[in-house]
């Protein structure tokens, strides 16, 4: 059985105990296995294609962190900047030692927005805020601006959203460009990237997912109201899986990065644990003390997704859902036939 037979199997299995809705690719030496599986819309019974557009939710933090290194590469930045010279903003409890280097790697200490350590329900953000107020990076401060520190800087990594907002709010800053803007001209158009963008939940290019989230009573409910309505530095982008794969190719040949800096972006700054480190944006698997694969991954109300790239296999693997579930199951099984494969 050939390696895309096996994957073909994962997902029929996958879907006989928990049916997938979404796009999945994957890529090896020019050759392709690539399929979409349930609806886009299920109102309108649209099927979702490879072609298909799908939310990234915190996938995208990886362009913020691609972002900062274009900055630091330019000399317009240092990893060792200090966040209090970098911007404008009262944050009167935060440390005055933390550095860029910090919020890169989810290492800063200070307070989120959306606590993933305590929290697990992200709807919940919105019962006093609205959804719809928050179109900008500057627009979640009050979220977490005056809160305390959890913890002192580069004393432990501890997931963080708004590391990434105040990592956005440097590259607007630095350029005089909206965060969305910079992202969509110097890494999207370089890579190619003609699907992807950042748009509005109320305005919606063609050929886009709308995201679902299930109830165990059998109905379900679209994610417009669950959700920032424009994403930014911590999540929000959309794209398709073939964008996806345009995007680590372009990385990997360095037309986002240097080689130099692309080696600091991959490099497994962080531990979170025995096996899985955090580079600038991007989390990395070590099995058997070498790099198996850099993945980026993302969960939002409607919105599920992992996109791996395996060094050794020189392949790709892009899981994007418009669903709850699914994509981290997948990529786990596909992970263990690539393995047995090495």
């Amino acid at each position: 059985m050939n390696l895309f037979q096996s994957i073909e199997n994962i997902i029929k299995k996958h879907n006989e105990i928990l049916p997938f809705s979404g796009a999945i690719l994957v890529q090896k030496q020019g050759k392709a296995f690539e399929q979409g599986y349930g609806y886009a819309n299920r109102s309108e019974r649209i099927q979702n294609s490879s072609y298909t557009r799908f939310g990234m939710a915190s996938g995208c933090k990886i362009f913020t962190s691609i972002a900062i290194c274009q900055l630091v590469q330019d000399g317009v930045l240092s990893f060792d900047s200090y966040l209090k010279d970098c911007l404008d903003f009262s944050f009167p409890n935060f440390d005055p030692e933390i550095t860029i280097h910090h919020l890169l790697t989810h290492s800063s200490g200070i307070p989120d927005y959306f606590d993933e350590e305590f929290m697990n329900d992200f709807e919940e953000l919105w019962n006093d805020l609205p959804m719809y107020s928050i179109q900008s990076p500057k627009d979640f401060l009050p979220m977490f601006q005056n809160g305390q520190m959890k913890f002192s800087p580069g004393e432990r990594f501890s997931y963080n959203n708004a590391g990434f907002i105040l990592l956005g709010l440097v590259v607007e800053h630095r350029t005089g460009m909206e965060f969305t803007e910079y992202v969509e001209k110097n890494i999207f158009q370089r890579c190619g990237m003609i699907n992807s963008g950042y748009y509005r939940m109320d305005q919606l290019p063609e050929r886009t997912a709308i995201g679902y989230i299930d109830n165990d009573d059998k109905t379900w409910k679209s994610n417009i109201y669950s959700v920032p309505i424009k994403g930014g530095p911590d999540g929000g982008a959309f794209t398709t899986v073939h964008d996806l794969g345009r995007f680590w190719d372009a990385l990997f040949n360095h037309q986002l990065l240097s080689q130099e800096y692309t080696n600091i972006l991959l490099t497994p700054h962080v531990k979170d644990n025995d096996q899985t480190y955090y580079g600038y944006g991007v989390w990395i698997l070590m099995l058997d003390n070498t790099i198996f694969k850099y993945y980026v991954m993302g969960s939002d109300p409607g919105v599920i997704m992992q996109s791996s790239v395996y060094p050794k296999s020189n392949l790709h693997a892009h899981i994007i859902g418009n669903i709850n579930k699914g994509a981290g199951m997948i990529a786990s099984k596909i992970d263990e036939v690539i393995y047995k494969e090495l």
